[in-house]
């Protein structure tokens, strides 16, 4: 791996991923062509930024197929491949676990993430007799995916009831995605809540977030770079950075190679000039509205299991 990007280890997995890893959902989007996304992912992979964040619903899958086609020609062997998917249900789950691996063109993906846990029937879902996570360990178990994690950007409690009942269940997931940023100490926060417990059982820590989805550049109170050496100055495994543009890549990089541990003393400056934005989470929008729920935009991307709902309802 290059020198350029610094790289941590990934939770009790002991897999060295890059500080930064690539977003998956900017990779997709119109104003960037499919040959310009490919430029992209393959400069950041040389210059050893190699944590790859996708999922099964990016921009209608484009994501994946553009990450996939990059990953083509030795670089998928020089990538730690992440994706996502929405199924709730075990057979909704395992459609998009292999039509995932068909658009990524790869045999296996490294880390696979139960996507937007948002809501607690959510845990109770995947955890249910013939829910997701039978998928998962199926895929595990036939070398399709090697690690398994799970994402959400809501609530807090959600994040420790997941971890709650797999715990219950004898599970231990391998690492969890979470917002970490300037304004979440200060609201329903996943930093003061969620971490430690991560930290303490060494699941990898993916943060998120971490400009609130350029929500919190708009205030013009903090910059990308400040918000980036902030969530790289938490005990995170990977901070994960949307970018689409040779220049935000160039951003990227430049804050990590400018990192140094903050001081306490900068930190409550960065915290102080925050709190305010951070007032009734009206800054993060992914906590306090539905703009970014996608799977509630969404709901058959979860699965239909209504038939055992209805059998166990019956009179």
């Amino acid at each position: 791996m290059s020198d350029e990007m610094p790289t941590r280890i990934l939770g009790k997995t002991g897999e060295r991923v890059s500080a930064l890893g690539l977003g998956g959902s900017h990779i997709g989007k119109d104003n960037l062509t499919k040959r310009e996304a490919i430029r992209i992912i393959r400069a950041a992979i040389d210059r050893g930024l190699n944590f790859m964040d996708n999922c099964w619903d990016y921009n209608d899958g484009e994501s994946e197929i553009r990450m996939g086609r990059a990953l083509q020609d030795g670089y998928r062997k020089k990538a730690f491949v992440m994706t996502k998917v929405d199924g709730r249900t075990r057979k909704e789950a395992s459609r998009q676990i292999n039509q995932s691996l068909k658009r990524l063109g790869t045999q296996h993906i490294d880390l696979l993430q139960h996507h937007e846990i948002i809501r607690f029937d959510d845990v109770d879902r995947i955890f249910a007799e013939g829910g997701a996570m039978e998928a998962f360990l199926e895929a595990r178990k036939a070398g399709k995916i090697r690690y398994i994690g799970f994402t959400g950007h809501k609530d807090p409690a959600v994040h420790l009831y997941m971890l709650k009942v797999a715990s219950e269940r004898n599970f231990r997931f391998d690492a969890v995605q979470l917002p970490l940023n300037v304004l979440d100490v200060h609201f329903r926060s996943f930093q003061r809540s969620v971490l430690p417990a991560l930290l303490k059982e060494n699941i990898g820590v993916l943060g998120m977030k971490s400009m609130g989805s350029g929500v919190f550049l708009k205030s013009k109170v903090v910059t990308p770079v400040e918000c980036l050496h902030y969530a790289l100055n938490l005990p995170t495994s990977v901070v994960i950075t949307g970018i689409d543009s040779p220049e935000i890549l160039e951003q990227a990089f430049q804050a990590a190679a400018t990192f140094e541990p903050l001081t306490r003393k900068q930190v409550a400056t960065l915290l102080a000039k925050t709190s305010k934005l951070a007032h009734n989470g009206e800054y993060e929008l992914f906590k306090t509205s539905s703009y970014f729920d996608s799977t509630a935009q969404h709901p058959e991307w979860l699965g239909d299991d209504s038939a055992r709902v209805k059998e166990l309802a019956a009179p």
